[in-house]
C-alpha cells in the first residue's frame, strides 16, 4: 500500500465522544505532490480544521478545508487560481471483515461520505485532500477563454441551441 501525498493518521484509540479539535497544514513539498496526483499546475495553501468525535466504531468528522490552487484554463490554457472552501464531512468505519478479495460494498445515499479504514488510525490528510479534489471546478476558465473558443470556432450554447439556430434563420431571412 502507498503512503498517500498529505497523510496524517490520527490513532483511533485517542478519539472519544467529546470532539477533538485538529488543524493540519500541508507542507510545500506535500502540495507539489497533490499538484501533479490532481493535474494542477499548483497548490499554494492547503488546510483543514476537524472536529473528531467516536461513534461506537465510526469517526466522525465535521470541519472545513481551505485551499487556494492553480489550475489550467480548459479553453485557453492560461492558469486560473482558485480558492476553495469546502465542508468536510466524513464518517470512517471500520472496514468490514467478512468481504473476499475485491467484493463490493453497497451504500444508501445516506452514506456517500464513508470512507471505510482497517487497522488502529484515520487519514484526515487524506480525507482532506480528497475533498479538495472533489471541490476543484472541473471545466475551470480564464478571462481569456470565451476569445479562445471564439478564435476556435466553438459556438456559445446560445448560439448552438435551438434558439441560436432560429435566430440565425430569422438575421438570414432579414438579409433577403
Amino acid at each position: 500500500m502507498t503512503v498517500p501525498e498529505f497523510s496524517r493518521p490520527v490513532r483511533v484509540d485517542t478519539l472519544g465522544p467529546e470532539p477533538r479539535m485538529l488543524k493540519i497544514e500541508a507542507e510545500a513539498a506535500e502540495r507539489q505532490a497533490l499538484a501533479r496526483r490532481f493535474d494542477l499546475v499548483g497548490i499554494d495553501r492547503l488546510t483543514a480544521q476537524a472536529a473528531l468525535v467516536r461513534k461506537a466504531a465510526d469517526i466522525v468528522a465535521s470541519g472545513r478545508v481551505t485551499a487556494r490552487v492553480t489550475q489550467t484554463c480548459v479553453a485557453s490554457g492560461e492558469p486560473v487560481d482558485a480558492d476553495i472552501d469546502a465542508a468536510l464531512e466524513i464518517v470512517f468505519r471500520p472496514q468490514p471483515g467478512d468481504l473476499k478479495g475485491e467484493e463490493e460494498i453497497e451504500l444508501s445515499g445516506s452514506e456517500l461520505d464513508v470512507v471505510f479504514y482497517d487497522g488502529a488510525a484515520i487519514d484526515l490528510g487524506e480525507a482532506a485532500a480528497e475533498t479538495l479534489f472533489l471541490s476543484l471546478d472541473p471545466y475551470p476558465r480564464s478571462a481569456e477563454a470565451a476569445a479562445a473558443l471564439e478564435a476556435a470556432g466553438v459556438k456559445s450554447e446560445e448560439e448552438a441551441g435551438p434558439f441560436g439556430a432560429l435566430a440565425a434563420l430569422r438575421d438570414r431571412m432579414k438579409k433577403e
